[in-house]
This record gives structure tokens, C-alpha cells and sequence, in this order.
């Protein structure tokens, strides 16, 4: 009973993604394998832009640049497989998303200028950056990257792309969430003075975190580059989603509490929504209304919460 009290709220987006997946088949009963398969592949880059946001809210910061450094990152690897081999462009591609985040955290700490401004700035930083290697899609991406997230694995159904992008998160969250780093990056979060007090070295636990945030931003910009074949350089609509999921997944904007599951599966919640209203026939500019409102509602809920939380009782 303890475990299910203490995961209850990501217990509870399970339950409504079950709902919502029965709610696609009762309205489309050819949705199956593929459907899923679909679904997953679409989810990828949103997936990994909500992980890299949630590290950033965590640690009681945010990244409005996630979507421009995934842009970079697509464009990088894109460019360096059509010079090398596969493998050694994307550990290059990984280098530069850790590197940017890394810059985004350096600033934020040495200028002491609100984590929003300063990412603000490095959103036209990055875009420009990626028009720069890039000024139009093109490049190409390695057979078995494209392949690596196509069809299903181990069993008939399970999409490789939900195990991939599972494994890389279990590989990079798990750990860190249990080292002194990950302590450190909770401990900021929940209060900033009590950390450094306690010994945390704040400013370099904020710069890690934002890291890491470029380490999954790279990671997002890969499963683009896998999804479409070629590199993108204009961002995405992953900031918005990626902060509605991070919010909806039980992080709260204050920081210090939250983990990267319930994001993640808040990300595949958003998604089969989008489905069911594509499957419904619904008009796709009402769509696109339904799907902002429904994001816009999420991060002003959470707003709510953070303020509620930081008013005196």
C-alpha cells in the first residue's frame, strides 16, 4: 500500500492512458499494432524533450531552448553522417547537446540572471546556430538509426522505440538520480539557501543539471533525425508540450519534486489525445486549439500549484 500512496499520481496517468488507448480503439477498431508503432515513433522526440525540461524544473530552473538545441543536434548529425560513420557522429552529436546545455547552466550561474531570460536568449542563440550548419532540411540519417526505432522488438506489439527511448532513460536517469549528484540537484530544487547551507555546491549542481538537459536534448534531436531521415533546423513544437508534460507528470515548476516516468507517460497521454481527435475526424486547426488549451490549462495549473506552494501558510 505504501508503494501505490507513493506512486499514486503516476499510477493515475497509467490508468488514463489504459482509458484513452480503449477510447482509440472504440473509435477506430483497425488501431493496433501499427497504430501503436506509429505512436510511439511520433512520441520519441516529445519524450525526450519532456525528460531533458524535467531535469532543468527539478533542479528549480527551466530550459526554453530544449526545442532549439534539439534543432542543432538533428542538423549536426545529419551533416557529420554524410562525412562518417554513424556511430562516431552521434557520440559528436551527443558532445554538442551536453556541451550546449552546459553553456545555457554556465550562464545562468555566473550572470545570475532568471534561468527564463537567460534561455530565452539562448532559444535565437541555438536556432541561429542550427540555420548556420544547416539553412534548409537536408543531410541523412544512418540506415540503422532510422531502423532502430521502426517495428517491434522482443514480442509482437512492443515498439522499438518505447524500448529504446526506455533503456536511454533508465541508463542516464536511474544512476544519477541515486549518486550525490542526483541528491544535490533535488536538494536545490526544494530550497536553494538550505542546500548551500547544507554543503551543496549550488551553482555547479544547477550548470550538471542543465547538462544533462542538453545530454537528452541531443538525445531528442537523434530520434528526429531517425523519425523524418534528414536534419531539421527549425525547432519544433516540443517546449510547450514539453512543459505541459512535465507538469501534468507530477513535477512541480518550484522544483525539488517530480521524476522523469510520469512526464514521459503524460507525453504518450498528450499524443493518443492528438490520435483520438485525428480519428474522430476532427477538424485539424480545432485540433490544434483543443491540444493548446489543453497545454496552456496544464502549466497554468502547475503555476497555481508553485505559487500556492511558496505563499505562507
Amino acid at each position: 500500500m505504501s508503494f501505490v500512496r507513493r506512486n499514486a499520481w503516476t499510477l493515475g496517468l497509467v490508468a488514463l492512458m489504459v482509458v484513452l488507448l480503449g477510447v482509440t480503439r472504440l473509435i477506430q477498431p483497425n488501431f493496433g499494432v501499427s497504430g501503436l508503432e506509429s505512436l510511439a515513433r511520433a512520441a520519441l522526440p516529445f519524450a525526450f524533450a519532456t525528460a531533458a525540461m524535467a531535469v532543468v524544473v527539478i533542479v528549480g530552473g527551466i530550459d526554453l531552448s530544449v526545442a532549439s538545441m534539439m534543432a542543432v543536434c538533428s542538423v549536426t548529425a545529419a551533416v557529420l553522417m554524410q562525412t562518417m560513420g554513424g556511430v562516431p557522429a552521434i557520440l559528436i552529436t551527443l558532445a554538442v547537446g551536453t556541451l550546449m546545455g552546459l553553456i545555457n547552466g554556465v550562464l545562468i550561474v555566473l550572470t545570475r540572471v532568471p534561468d527564463i531570460v537567460v534561455t530565452l536568449a539562448m532559444l535565437f542563440v541555438w536556432e541561429g546556430t542550427a540555420l548556420l550548419i544547416l539553412n534548409s532540411p537536408g543531410g541523412i540519417a544512418a540506415p540503422f538509426l532510422r531502423e532502430a526505432i521502426a517495428g517491434s522488438v522482443l514480442i509482437h506489439g512492443l515498439p522499438k522505440a518505447l524500448i529504446l527511448m526506455a533503456i536511454i532513460v533508465a541508463v542516464i536517469w536511474v544512476p544519477l538520480k541515486r549518486s550525490k549528484l542526483g541528491l544535490a540537484i533535488y536538494a536545490t530544487g526544494s530550497d536553494e539557501n538550505a542546500a548551500f547551507r547544507s554543503g551543496v555546491a549550488v551553482g555547479r549542481t544547477k550548470a550538471a543539471a542543465y547538462a544533462v538537459c542538453g545530454l537528452f536534448s541531443a538525445f531528442g534531436g537523434l530520434s528526429l533525425l531517425a523519425l523524418t531521415g534528414i536534419g531539421e533546423p527549425v525547432p519544433g513544437p516540443y517546449l510547450l508540450a514539453a512543459v505541459a508534460a512535465v507538469v501534468l507528470g507530477g513535477a512541480v515548476l518550484g522544483g525539488g519534486i517530480g521524476g522523469l516516468l510520469g512526464p514521459i507517460i503524460a507525453v504518450f497521454i498528450l499524443r493518443i489525445i492528438r490520435t483520438i481527435l485525428t480519428l474522430a475526424a476532427v477538424d485539424p486547426n480545432v485540433t490544434t486549439i483543443v491540444e493548446g488549451t489543453i497545454m496552456v490549462g496544464v502549466v497554468m495549473f502547475g503555476a497555481f500549484l508553485m505559487m500556492r506552494g511558496r505563499s505562507p501558510s
